[in-house]
């Protein structure tokens, strides 16, 4: 595993500190702790580092190839990816909030005609129920977070690049995708999710089998 010259200083500065905060690592490197989790959250997913609650981070004497990593980076992203729920971009914001919390998903996927053009959350949806805008009127592709600015994962990538772009970008679920040719342009078409409740599956079937 390539680690980033910023996880690199992180394990420098934990060796020469620990146990040391992630509020003194934000601090040193001139970051907020929110950019640091995604690096912390790697960091100690492969063993690298440990986190002890109220104490901090130190350095751990395990190899840094931990059993998490060897596992989560053998699975591919079609073996655990489940079904989207996708709307069109003409659907209604009231007709998306009902398709939300009848599948009880975070992230609604938009298509139009089976390509990926957006995605839209709930935070979303809270926004503009909250403003006094007319949901029965409103298609949800006005207030949807537009292509090229989703990020998504294909098939054949692994568990560990899911989970990772998960926690760096803050999402509840990341859009499947394949690349196809359509008069002769590249477009995206959605062929699953995976969220943070597959990962979660990942880590409870990694314990049925230890």
């Amino acid at each position: 595993m390539k680690l980033t010259p910023r996880q690199q200083e992180i394990i420098r500065l934990v060796k020469e500190g620990q146990p040391i905060t992630s509020e003194s690592l934000a601090r040193t490197l001139g970051v907020t702790r929110a950019a640091l989790r995604p690096d912390l959250a790697i960091l100690t997913m492969t063993g690298i580092l440990e986190a002890r609650p109220k104490v901090g981070y130190i350095y751990s004497q395990k190899p840094s190839h931990s059993m998490v990593y060897d596992y989560i980076i053998h699975i591919k992203v079609k073996d655990v990816m489940s079904s989207p729920v996708v709307v069109n971009e003409e659907t209604t914001v009231y007709d998306a909030i009902v398709h939300l919390f009848l599948n009880d998903v975070g992230t609604l996927f938009v298509e139009n005609k089976g390509t990926l053009v957006g995605a839209v959350s709930r935070k979303d949806f809270l926004k503009i129920a909250i403003g006094g805008t007319d949901i029965h009127k409103v298609p949800v592709g006005v207030i949807m977070t537009r292509m090229p600015n989703i990020v998504f994962v294909e098939k054949e990538d692994s568990g560990y690049l899911s989970a990772q772009r998960i926690i760096e970008h803050e999402v509840d679920s990341l859009p499947v995708v394949e690349r196809v040719f359509e008069d002769e342009k590249e477009v995206l078409k959605i062929v699953g999710k995976i969220s943070k409740t597959n990962i979660t599956k990942l880590f409870v079937n990694m314990g049925k089998n230890k």
